[in-house]
């Protein structure tokens, strides 16, 4: 109903400095050390990649960040190289409603993919968009510009913060829910973000890396 519906007001977000300060610092910090200490395995995730149809390794995507911004995402690539041109003849076996297309089994997605997504070590490439500024370790889903085409007024709050590597539901609900769900759970995050949310949705993901939730 329409009075459960969250509302967020901007100015209370610009007004939590502290936090976001904070926050950034954090950002600086862990996708650092992450780049560093997580090299060897971002290697063999490479080699992995490229053995398999020596493709790209990477995959790189334009995505509607904070208030609009668009920017280039990085994501170790999961999908054959034409996947993209293979989209518009999948969108009617769409299995998430709303302005997001899922698929729990995706013909696109390669042999290593599918290890790659269920563990989510797909995004580890992120880190990068952490680093340089366009992307937070934790925060709403980077939607698709064709994606926010779609969005409703209320939808379009999702973009009143940074998109995240991670956020509420990618640690907790994933695909078990559809579009209008997920929403409502990054607005939730929005609304009640602090460190310690960030730091428990991080603990939360790390904890998916090694048990497998409902990713795909």
């Amino acid at each position: 109903m329409a009075e459960q519906r969250i509302l967020i007001n901007p100015q209370n977000i610009k007004s939590r400095k502290g936090y976001h300060f904070v926050k950034r610092t954090l950002d600086i910090i862990f996708s650092s050390v992450g780049l560093v200490c997580l090299s060897p395995l971002m290697a063999v995730i490479a080699y992995k990649i490229k053995k398999e149809d020596k493709g790209p390794v990477f995959y790189k995507q334009v995505r509607v960040g904070k208030n609009g911004h668009h920017f280039e995402m990085y994501k170790f690539r999961s999908m054959v190289t034409n996947a993209d041109q293979l989209l518009e003849q999948l969108k009617d076996q769409n299995e998430v409603g709303g302005a997001m297309f899922k698929m729990k089994h995706d013909p696109r997605i390669t042999r290593i993919g599918h290890f790659i997504r269920e563990h989510s070590l797909d995004e580890l490439p992120q880190l990068v968009n952490v680093l340089k500024g366009n992307m937070s370790l934790v925060g709403p889903r980077p939607p698709l510009p064709s994606e926010v085409e779609q969005y409703t007024a209320y939808d379009r709050q999702r973009l009143y913060v940074k998109p995240g590597c991670t956020g509420l539901w990618q640690a907790t609900e994933r695909n078990d829910v559809g579009f209008d769900e997920m929403v409502k759970l990054d607005l939730d995050y929005i609304k009640r973000a602090d460190i310690w949310l960030d730091m428990w949705i991080i603990f939360k993901t790390i904890v998916v890396i090694f048990k497998p939730n409902s990713s795909y």
